[in-house]
């Protein structure tokens, strides 16, 4: 309900990904995510490629970057690291 609320005041949503299916089931959600006003990624990548080849999990050094540019109505850029 926050996050529904937020959207409805034009305010950012930030979201931080840390998932083991994020490049198998969860991607279609991602996708439509990514493309929607108001959703503000911290860049991701791949946690493990060999060991678990669909985890991704965000970078936790950007998060006050990214919460600063979301504010901006930005996204920092690249997404996918």
């Amino acid at each position: 309900m926050a996050t529904k609320s937020h959207l409805r005041n034009g305010n950012p949503v930030v979201l931080a990904i840390s998932t083991n299916d994020g490049l198998s089931g969860s991607a279609e959600n991602i996708g439509k995510l990514l493309n929607r006003n108001n959703y503000f990624f911290v860049p991701f990548r791949q946690d493990n490629p060999i060991t678990k080849p669909r985890s991704l999990v965000f970078d936790s050094h950007l998060i006050v970057k990214t919460l600063e540019s979301a504010l901006d109505k930005e996204q920092i850029q690249p997404i996918l690291l």
